[in-house]
């Protein structure tokens, strides 16, 4: 195990900070959409019809204000009472939506509603997902919303869900005079999932088939089949995509240990399905998603052969599925293909672990290309219609939000010469056509910008235990003196394939009060987060938490370690995984942190959902040593947190948290108390997975206190 003294030598600067928040930064558009090929509209709030909207328009980056492009079918010409989730048609001509556990659609030109199903309750759930699909695999986006339309607007695909053996989970609100219960049917890892099955309704004419039932409700008739699947089997199914001519449903397939994953083209005329493909893994897959679809095929980015993500073509048939990519991606987001060019663009962590660049994609011999500036982060890259054009934001740690729009097939000879002629400090030997096919048009730096003036962090690496690099993002303190002793605050998640330390442009605000305070703030990842790919992540499987706790105590020892550190005052913070880590921290290695603020934590992992948990930890019934060891109740009742100094541990949670449940922070001040373990505890009423409004700032300030207490002593 190696480990290195670091004193960036920008540090060394007097009274660094000290400016912080002393100018305003430049507001940049969040948002963009292409209006025509040569036309973008940039918009402040996304409505594209704020004041300050205006577009560009290329090739001469001419700026026009005023712009107002709104989105098209943002309203709907009847309001449905109680409906949920109205989504279009998309030829327009009627509209889906649930309310009461069925599934309706309307007529937009006269209004006519339909009830697609009539079995709904509040066991039966038909379009509307039961709550561990929409947390965990159609993600909350999906606002619970369960179906599909096809591309020709004559069927509707959706999931009908079966909550009757799954347990109920009730969540108190004090509001009112009589306080109220929420039920959920939330189940936990080892319950019983919902019943699934796959649904198919056709409102062209009907036609009898093995799997179909026929019905006529008013004047639309329309035939229900049902995917050849038994829903009595342990299972779970990702989210459906349709083929290009609407006569295939394609249907992702877990089995409940989520170490196989196969694709199934379903028959839309009879529900009979087809395998197309197939994949195994030794851990866990992921499910397919974010896929480029063309006339033959799609190419989707895939993990389970490598340590990292690769992106393969995969043929509607199944009968072609070739590897196109190599090198250590992750995080790899699919934008765009042109296969006239042969290329395909994506986004990924492939120069840099922890930022992201925009890539071209040789599809015929695998060569990929930046397009951006690889010392930058890219973001909310949107390409024009005709693929001629994008618009990207850039940015860093201490490089505040650019926004930029490229030539594509000029991008990375204009990116590659302007930063050649800023090391030579000289315009000549530029190559001047690549310079001008891009534009600037927007910067969040004022002109008299100096990161050095502001409490901005930097990178620094360290090794694990076997080898592995992993990062942090450090933030030193204004004056910072390295002859001088600080106090550290640590911040961590932890969790598998989710790493906190990505570079962005970060708002000073954020670590200011630290930097004021002369506290050094870091933010660590741990072998789990995959900046080594699944050689990392994978360290986790069946038992969640001692590996990142290791590679937590790997980087409170290099801290410890650095000339500039008080290693007798370095603190722990995490929200969610994080404060699970947090705890468990505390609570085994109170003689190497100080103190630690933990909020939202999952205390006993058999508490959790099913589908995440276990992903990573098999049922509870299948991993009982490693749910033992993963547990922050098992090590708190076995006396590891007794000599805890009262107060060093914080513990907050919302009680209305329908993710992480308060029952989790409920039950372990239960076990702290029954211990004689003082510590303090913050609950915000009605509060969720994170503080929002009056009661984040409440959060903030009371952190800050307990900082101020802890770690400088006041």
């Amino acid at each position: 195990m190696k480990f290195k003294t670091i004193i960036p030598c920008a540090l060394w600067l007097l009274s660094v900070c000290t400016a912080a928040g002393a100018e305003e930064f430049n507001p940049v558009p969040s948002f963009c959409k292409w209006i025509s090929s040569n036309e973008a509209a940039f918009s402040y709030d996304g409505s594209f019809t704020d004041s300050a909207a205006f577009s560009i328009r290329v090739p001469s980056f001419e700026r026009r204000d005023g712009v107002k492009a709104p989105g098209k079918y943002e309203s709907f010409p009847f309001e449905p009472s109680e409906a949920c989730n109205l989504t279009w048609a998309p030829d327009s001509s009627r509209f889906a939506y649930t309310r009461g556990g069925n599934l309706y659609v309307m007529d937009a030109v006269n209004g006519e509603e339909t009830a697609l199903t009539d079995d709904g309750s509040d066991l039966i759930l038909n379009g509307y997902a039961s709550w561990v699909y929409y947390e965990e695999i159609f993600g909350r986006p999906s606002n619970y919303r369960a179906f599909w339309w096809s591309p020709d607007s004559r069927k509707l695909a959706f999931c009908r869900f079966d909550n009757t053996r799954v347990p109920l989970f009730p969540i108190f609100s004090a509001e009112g005079k009589h306080g109220s219960l929420s039920l959920t049917r939330y189940p936990k890892a080892g319950d019983e999932n919902p019943a699934v099955r796959v649904g198919i309704i056709d409102f062209s004419a009907p036609d009898q088939g093995s799997a179909a039932t026929d019905r006529r409700v008013g004047t639309l008739s329309f035939r229900t089949v049902w995917a050849d699947f038994d829903e009595t089997d342990d299972q779970y199914f990702g989210t459906p995509f349709w083929s290009a001519d609407s006569r295939k449903l394609y249907v992702q397939h877990e089995p409940r240990i989520q170490n196989c994953l196969d694709l199934y083209a379903v028959d839309a005329s009879d529900g009979s399905k087809t395998l197309v493909h197939s994949e195994s893994c030794m851990t866990w897959l992921e499910w397919l998603d974010d896929m480029l679809f063309t006339p033959k095929g799609m190419y989707v980015a895939r993990d389970f052969e490598t340590d990292f993500q690769q992106i393969y073509f995969l043929s509607y048939d199944g009968r072609t599925f070739k590897k196109l990519s190599g090198g250590e991606n992750r995080g790899i987001r699919l934008l765009r293909v042109d296969e006239k060019t042969g290329l395909l663009y994506f986004t990924a962590r492939r120069d840099c672990s922890y930022r992201n660049t925009l890539y071209s994609l040789n599809i015929s011999d695998g060569s990929i290309i930046a397009l951006t500036d690889p010392s930058l982060n890219a973001a909310q890259v949107t390409f024009s219609p005709d693929g001629r054009w994008f618009s990207v934001q850039l940015s860093g740690f201490r490089t505040p939000t650019q926004v930029w729009i490229y030539e594509t097939v000029r991008a990375h000879s204009a990116w590659a010469n302007r930063r050649q002629s800023k090391l030579k400090g000289r315009m000549h030997h530029i190559n001047l056509p690549a310079l001008h096919s891009s534009f600037k048009l927007a910067d969040a730096a004022p002109d008299s910008f100096r990161a050095g003036d502001y409490a901005l962090p930097e990178v620094v690496w360290i090794e694990a235990e076997d080898g592995q690099p992993m990062p942090g993002a450090i933030t030193y303190p204004a004056g910072f003196d390295p002859s001088k002793r600080y106090p550290v605050r640590m911040e961590i998640y932890g969790g598998p394939q989710n790493a906190y330390v990505r570079e962005r442009w970060l708002s000073p605000e954020r670590y200011r009060w630290f930097s004021d305070n002369g506290i050094i703030s870091i933010t660590i990842d741990t072998r789990a987060a995959g900046h080594s790919g699944r050689r990392g992540s994978d360290l986790v499987f069946k038992d969640l938490t001692s590996v990142p706790v290791t590679d937590a105590l790997t980087w409170a020892k290099w801290l410890a370690e650095q000339p500039y550190v008080d290693a007798e005052r370095i603190g722990i913070e995490g929200f969610s995984f994080g404060g699970t880590m947090t705890a468990m921290l505390l609570i085994r290695h109170h003689d190497v942190f100080r103190c630690g603020i933990a909020g939202g934590g999952v205390y006993d992992w058999s508490l959790y959902d099913s589908h995440y948990t276990e992903r990573f930890m098999l049922r509870p019934q299948d991993n009982e040593s490693g749910y033992r060891s993963s547990c922050v109740l098992e090590a708190a009742r076995s006396g590891a947190g007794d000599s805890l100094p009262s107060g060093a541990l914080k513990l907050t949670h919302g009680t209305s948290d329908d993710n992480v449940h308060f029952q989790n922070t409920l039950q372990l001040a239960d076990v702290l108390q029954r211990r004689g373990v003082q510590f303090d505890l913050m609950i915000y009423p009605g509060g969720m997975h994170g503080y929002r409004g009056a009661q984040g700032r409440h959060s903030e300030i009371a952190d800050q206190e307990f900082w101020t207490r802890w770690l400088l002593n006041r």
